[in-house]
């Protein structure tokens, strides 16, 4: 396994080259972030149960990643964020379950991603440039499940993505710069069998090559 990271956050008089123009006192201090993620080899995870005769609810969750960023702060902040995974690695996550005789509700949820970063300020600058790639030979997420006698609800959730950001910030000022690459083969796979389900029950099964989500809360 081969996995680099670097992150710092430090206070910066200004904005940072390129940003500083235009947006406010340059003066004002803040947050200048750098985080740079490299994985060049397989990240899997595998989670194999038998569950009988639970009194309560049962909950199952299986999870791999290549490399992932969370990154908040209360000031003024730029953020450089680089996450590359190498042609290598495989990013996977499987789940085997058997489960019988719940008495509450059952909640599995599986999950294999590349790249995913997370950008969340209250300031009145923030400026972002992100760049994703994804080379991955398959983030894939695999479920097989044998489900018999719960007495509340059942739910199963299933999801494979190459690349994902998310940006919210009330920031006046909020440039973005965003790019994703992704040439990996995704794939999200659930196998079930359910039988004698006293609640409701519902299975989704997603795979997704790239996504963004972006807030920009009014100002007014």
């Amino acid at each position: 396994m081969s996995s680099a990271t670097l992150a710092c956050a430090q206070a910066t008089n200004g904005y940072g080259a390129g940003y500083g123009v235009g947006y406010g006192n340059s003066s004002s201090g803040g947050s200048n972030v750098i985080n740079g993620q490299v994985t060049l080899q397989t990240q899997w995870s595998n989670l194999n149960t038998v569950v009988d005769s639970v009194g309560g609810d049962a909950a199952l969750q299986g999870a791999a990643a290549g490399n992932l960023v969370d990154i908040m702060t209360m000031n003024n902040t730029t953020v450089q964020n680089n996450q590359f995974v190498g042609p290598n690695a495989a990013i996977g996550s499987n789940i085997n379950a058997n489960m019988s005789n719940v008495w509450g509700s059952v909640g599995i949820s599986n999950q294999a991603l590349c790249n995913g970063a997370s950008v969340s300020t209250d300031p009145v600058l923030t400026a972002i440039n992100s760049n994703q790639v994804c080379k991955a030979s398959d983030p894939a997420a695999q479920t097989n499940a044998t489900i018999n006698g719960v007495v509340g609800d059942t739910a199963i959730q299933s999801l494979s993505m190459g690349n994902s950001f998310e940006a919210d910030s009330n920031a006046q000022n909020m440039p973005i710069q965003s790019m994703q690459f992704n040439s990996s083969i995704g794939a999200s796979t659930v196998n079930a069998n359910m039988a004698n389900i006293g609640g409701s029950m519902s299975i989704t099964s997603g795979a997704i090559g790239n996504k963004s989500q972006i807030l920009h809360y009014s100002t007014n």
